[in-house]
């Protein structure tokens, strides 16, 4: 039987979308009902203060090489290929009937939700699901609509995700039985053989990553916060998973815009989210107070976290089932954070790296030709767990601080930031949450107190006040001094004990920034390919 219930726009139907013979399906259901119905399905348990406690299964992070994007004349010059894996339309076309099928009989859920704050450039996205809780963690996620909004919603874009379907590489022309498949032209997103939610909004970013670039605007994987309640001057985090974007700006003494995804308007930044998906890891109520509190509020979806069977007592300690633990939930369980999801432009641009080298300062200034090299390298470390098979900090490079969700060539980007920075005179720095006083296995986390001391002092104008030195590895500013953080800190070859092997290992990083900037060197002005010289 076919029955359609729920919050919807009356005139539209599922079989618009060939989707038949499904047995019941649920129109945005609200956190309550949401709740109810996983609990019943047996898809989480119920943890303390309401939350719904899930596991995975086999994926806790991520796929990244088994995302496809469908060719075609709109697509085929546009897309960076070299990131993208393709897809032919017609293996898209019999993925998407296999999948039609597959749902004959299921319940499926659907939420109806918005991506982008800035109303003149947001889009409308639809999200079928067999998972509840998938449901529940993309109404989180997203901006929802009220009551009026919804029975007016005409989709731009249609996620259709089935975790219990697994594609025939053969057949639909993939690598895997997990395949994530884009098609731009059709404006749907197939995501099946993985229960991993994080699919689900990294594919929201990657849409908003096409299309926002051809409006002048800048897509950004970063955090962002502002000065104030009140519309104000602002900071942005660029940074993967794991280097600090979630925790940096969820300052009590600023006010939170976003955790993860935002754009740059001719208005100012905009979120792009209307909840947060942040990694519990040695999470602690001393350190990150307003992220603990959420992991036992009503509805947040605790993801692959261990809990005492009795009590429900979450072990934030206990990786045994990934250091990718998360807990997702809606920005207002942050108590200083802006519902409107805006901001003017932001006075600050922060970018966070991982160094696994243990080679570089904890915070240096960037001119704007040094702040294109530096996003365009995108120089960090892949934390463990955020993707699957990273089982310990990675040295990579991913351009823009988020390759793996950029379907247009980097220079595209690049260009972009650089305008946005030269025309708002907006400062930028370089923030090491990586290693220091030896790489990863010899030195130690940077820790989180002097990161946290030198970001106050940059935010806050005092930095400007402080002397600084030309760092002899790469030619950006740091400062000699700050009161209240060891000197050691700031130059990090004095925090090494071998100092020979410092040097070696500053001779080799330079030597990988070196060679991995060469692909964009036919790409950028002189000033820039000045700073990748130093």
């Amino acid at each position: 039987m076919e029955r359609e219930c729920g919050l919807f726009n009356p005139s539209f139907k599922l079989s618009d979308q060939n989707i038949t013979g499904f047995n019941e399906a649920f129109y945005n259901l609200t956190e309550p009902s949401l709740m109810e119905q996983a609990i019943k399905r047996n898809e989480g348990e119920l943890g303390l203060g309401g939350t719904l406690v899930v596991n995975t299964g086999k994926f806790t992070g991520r796929s990244p090489k088994d995302k496809h994007v469908v060719v075609s004349p709109s697509t085929a010059s546009k897309i960076w290929w070299e990131q993208n894996a393709r897809m032919e339309k017609a293996s898209f076309d019999v993925l998407y009937a296999d999948m039609l099928r597959h749902m004959k009989s299921k319940n499926l859920y659907v939420q109806d939700l918005f991506a982008g704050a800035e109303k003149d450039h947001r889009i409308n996205i639809r999200v079928i699901s067999e998972l509840v809780w998938h449901n529940l963690f993309i109404r989180h996620l997203l901006i929802r609509p009220n009551e009026f909004e919804v029975v007016d919603f005409i989709a731009d874009f249609t996620i259709i995700n089935l975790p219990t379907f697994f594609a025939d590489p053969v057949r639909h022309g993939c690598r895997s039985e997990t395949v994530i498949a884009i098609n731009f032209d059709e404006k749907i997103v197939l995501i099946a053989g993985t229960e991993y939610a994080g699919e689900n909004k990294k594919s929201v970013f990657t849409l908003l990553n096409y299309l926002l670039p051809q409006k002048s605007i800048m897509p950004m994987h970063c955090s962002a916060n502002r000065i104030s309640d009140t519309l104000s001057d602002s900071a942005i985090f660029f940074g993967l998973s794991g280097t600090g974007k979630t925790t940096l700006s969820a300052d009590g003494k600023r006010v939170l815009v976003g955790d993860d995804e935002h754009g740059w308007s001719a208005n100012g930044i905009f979120n792009f989210e209307g909840g947060c998906y942040a990694k519990t890891i040695n999470l602690s109520r001393e350190n990150e107070p307003d992220i603990y509190a959420t992991t036992s509020k009503f509805s947040t979806v605790i993801e692959n976290m261990m809990c005492n069977e009795h009590t429900k007592q979450l072990d934030f300690q206990d990786d045994s089932l990934t250091v990718n633990m998360r807990a997702a939930y809606p920005m207002h369980y942050i108590a200083n954070s802006a519902q409107d999801g805006l901001a003017k432009h932001p006075k600050d641009l922060v970018m966070l790296t991982c160094d696994a080298y243990g080679v570089m300062p904890p915070i240096a200034s960037l001119s704007a030709a040094q702040a294109m090299y530096h996003f365009l390298s995108g120089f960090t470390s892949k934390v463990a767990g955020t993707e699957r098979g990273v089982i310990e900090p990675e040295p990579t490079f991913s351009t823009c601080f988020g390759a793996p969700f950029l379907p247009l060539r980097p220079e595209v980007y690049g260009e972009l930031l650089r305008e946005k920075i030269t025309k708002y005179n907006t400062r930028c720095w370089l923030l090491n949450t990586g290693w220091t006083g030896g790489g990863f296995g010899i030195g130690k986390r940077m820790p989180i107190h002097i990161t946290r001391a030198l970001l106050d002092a940059a935010l806050e104008g005092r930095l400007d006040r402080c002397s600084f030195r030309k760092d002899s590895n790469f030619g950006f500013e740091v400062p000699i001094s700050l009161q209240g953080v060891d000197n050691k800190f700031l130059n990090p070859r004095e925090n090494w004990l071998d100092k020979v092997s410092y040097d070696k290992a500053a001779t080799k990083l330079v030597k990988l920034f070196a060679d991995n900037f060469e692909q964009y060197l036919p790409f950028v002005d002189e000033k820039t390919k000045a700073a990748a010289i130093g």
